[in-house]
């Protein structure tokens, strides 16, 4: 019976030290999302107003722009997947995993053949299992993204779909992150980014039931386009950053919490088997004691016959 209560005290304070652990990541995870929703805030009024500038723009120009005008018959296509480097997030890899698969078959259901860029280790593993072909990958920053690593991961996008299809351009590019929407609820969702869809932006944006102003344009719409679109789906791509960012570190500290709940409950069951086995050893020795007593008081009663 010893030995079964040894084994028990090292399972509980095995899981004491988990528990800690994961404690500790919870509360590291809690920090890490508060100040990841303050970027998300902070950096909202400069996509919103870049948003509109590109709308106007858009909207005003009579020439035709490759990154506003769709093609006729798009044959290939370039998604973004949004996955972070590290685990420990629950189920947040593999929803954005499962997101850029489902659009991925969706665009190729329609013909067109399909790029796919990857940002975080967890992500590009998975594809790297499978044996399936990346067209770019990012690693390193995805807990803390700045805006230095959305424009590395903006400019080879922005040259494919300036390219020909036939020169190893594509036609659209998509993104898929996961959206921080609560400290309970992130989502994985996918938009497309190129070519702009000017009646989506300017809902975004907030202007379609505004007047549109016209606008004369120096030295030309084309220019001005040419400059403001890099920065619109670098601001775009930082923004899903973020969003991407606070969602893994709400979706570790929820699942970091729900380990230390189970650790906390594994403790007391194992406390309590403990402590029944404690008892059954104290009361064996007690049995053994009394009958050990009575086997001498029987042996003193017979010599004294």
């Amino acid at each position: 019976m010893g030995a079964q209560l040894r084994v028990y005290k090292r399972r509980i304070k095995s899981v004491t030290a988990t528990k800690k652990i994961t404690k500790a990541m919870e509360m590291i995870a809690a920090s890490r999302v508060v100040k990841a929703q303050r970027k998300v805030t902070a950096s909202t009024p400069y996509a919103t107003e870049l948003t509109r500038a590109v709308t106007a723009v858009a909207t005003g120009a009579n020439d035709k722009h490759p990154l506003t005008t769709e093609a006729e018959a798009p044959t290939r296509a370039a998604v973004l997947l949004l996955s972070s480097d590290r685990g420990l997030a629950g189920a947040f890899n593999s929803n954005a995993i499962k997101g850029a698969e489902k659009l991925t078959k969706k665009l190729q259901d329609e013909g067109k053949e399909v790029d796919t860029y990857i940002v975080g280790r967890r992500g590009i593993a998975h594809y790297n299992f499978r044996e399936r072909k990346i067209a770019g990958q990012w690693t390193g920053f995805t807990d803390a993204p700045s805006y230095s690593d959305a424009k590395e991961i903006a400019a080879p996008l922005i040259e494919a779909i300036e390219k020909d299809t036939a020169e190893g351009g594509v036609d659209e590019l998509h993104i898929v992150y996961t959206e921080f929407i609560s400290m309970m609820t992130q989502e994985a969702t996918g938009d497309r980014l190129l070519p702009l869809s000017l009646d989506k932006v300017a809902e975004e944006a907030g202007t379609t039931d505004e007047a549109r102003p016209l606008y004369d344009f120096e030295p030309s719409a084309e220019d001005v386009l040419d400059a403001l679109l890099p920065r619109y789906v670098e601001s775009r791509i930082y923004n899903a950053l973020l969003q991407s960012a606070a969602s893994k570190h709400a979706a570790t500290r929820r699942a970091m919490k729900s380990a230390t709940d189970n650790a906390g409950d594994l403790i007391n069951a194992l406390t309590r088997s403990a402590n029944a086995a404690r008892q059954a050893e104290i009361t064996q020795e007690i049995s053994e004691i009394v009958g050990g007593s009575s086997a001498l008081a029987d042996a003193s009663a017979g010599s004294d016959k």
